[in-house]
């Protein structure tokens, strides 16, 4: 082979090289915050604390063009808490993107890191969660019977604090808990908005950002600037029994503002195919974009956040005057961590990092296998995680490979290697 030959193949290389990164390669994603120490989750899952830094394939920040490169098969979202601090929660990824051969067709679908920095500025919660949400006098103090209003003025009186949340994406309901301008809604109502605005009863649209979420319980507070607003007063679930009449207020699509349904409580529990929490079953109208808005007692005070609507059973037969709200004694459990004031009792916010941790490290033959707990995507191989103490349900798979599962008890200050050999699929 001459020089120029020579030259000519190490000038093609390199722009294989260049176009086309080793499969291999990985990258480092890094999550960091002020103040530093704060808990990383991923996907719901405890992996450390900032700084913190995984190492990823190359393709789940750039994407890949060739056969060999490895893509993000799930999306990614994180979860940043402090103690004392609002907690802070991102969607990591872009997508889901389409990946389709020289004949048009749907090859796969992937998700892309938007970044592989992300920097958390936190917030203390004393300077933002400003005022005080007040509460209903409890059934079993009252030394008075409570007039019941008509439905007119139930309206009349909670109108004024119900409000139009409106994002890039969709919208939906909140309601003023504070006359500092604290809002409630449903977690779907408001997650991976990146512009948040809520609209005033008058028509006034001003901007909000989100304070606090919480996916597992479908519970959000928003924060708009104000002082001196019309709110709404949180009554005591107790107080609360089947038969009773409600009043659901919200901005449900192709209705007009702040629609009013009436109806009754139905029953009252647990639901867990709803999620976590009590939940409130009513024949009160719950439609889309009622999400987020107050179901209001006799007395007009919240008794529950309208949340979802049973549109059909198990077996696809439509059923109708099926609604559910999300308790108020929930709302109430989440406001006492903020909100210490005579009013609402005093209570710590237990996190999974007072609970206990572990360290967990995960490697694989052959490397860069995906890594789930609790059927949660949280990463590849070689991988160390913090886990909260207790048991988990691992999981290492690979194209080609069979999986590897195992069942771990995770116990606190535990450190434990995992180390996962993926066959050959039969």
């Amino acid at each position: 082979m001459n020089l120029t030959s020579r030259a000519l193949t190490v000038w093609v290389c390199l722009a294989v090289m260049v176009c086309f990164p080793p499969a291999g390669r990985a990258h480092t994603l890094t999550i960091t915050s002020n103040p530093s120490g704060a808990t990383v989750e991923l996907n719901g899952v405890v992996v450390g604390t900032t700084p913190y830094q995984v190492k990823y394939p190359g393709g789940y920040f750039h994407g890949t063009k060739t056969i060999y490169g490895s893509l993000l098969q799930h999306p990614v979202r994180v979860r940043v808490s402090l103690k004392g601090f609002l907690t802070k929660e991102l969607l990591l990824t872009d997508g889901p993107m389409e990946r389709v051969n020289t004949t048009g067709k749907v090859r796969q679908q992937y998700y892309l890191l938007k970044s592989d920095h992300f920097d958390f500025a936190l917030e203390k919660v004393g300077e933002t969660l400003t005022g005080a949400p007040e509460t209903a006098v409890p059934p079993a103090v009252r030394t008075a019977a409570r007039r019941e209003l008509p439905v007119e003025e139930i309206v009349q009186r909670a109108s004024p604090a119900v409000v139009l949340l409106r994002g890039a994406q969709k919208q939906g309901t909140g309601f003023l808990i504070t006359d500092t301008g604290v809002i409630a809604t449903n977690a779907h109502v408001v997650r991976d908005e990146s512009r948040l605005s809520a609209v005033l009863p008058r028509g006034e649209e001003v901007p909000g950002r989100i304070v606090y979420l919480d996916a597992d319980l479908d519970f959000a507070l928003v924060k708009i600037e104000g002082a001196g607003m019309p709110h709404l007063v949180l009554a005591d679930l107790s107080g609360v029994a089947a038969g009773q009449s409600v009043v659901a207020i919200g901005n449900p699509g192709g209705g007009m503002p702040n629609t009013v349904t009436k109806g009754i409580v139905s029953a009252v529990g647990p639901k867990p195919e709803l999620g976590a929490g009590i939940w409130i079953q009513t024949d009160a109208a719950v439609n889309p974009g009622n999400s987020g808005g107050p179901l209001l007692d006799t007395a007009g005070e919240v008794i529950g956040i309208n949340t979802a609507r049973a549109i059909s059973t198990q077996d696809g037969v439509p059923v109708t005057g099926i609604g559910f709200a999300l308790s108020s004694s929930d709302m109430l459990k989440v406001l006492r961590r903020f909100y210490p004031a005579p009013t609402l009792e005093k209570l710590s916010a237990p996190t999974k990092t007072e609970e206990g941790i572990g360290s967990v490290k995960i490697t694989s033959e052959p490397d860069g296998a995906e890594i789930s707990v609790d059927g949660k995507f949280v990463g590849t191989t070689p991988s160390t995680l913090r886990l909260a103490a207790g048991p988990h349900e691992i999981e290492v798979k690979a194209a080609g490979r069979q999986p590897w599962r195992r069942t771990l008890e995770v116990l606190k200050d535990s450190d434990v290697t995992l180390k996962a050999t993926l066959e050959p699929q039969k």
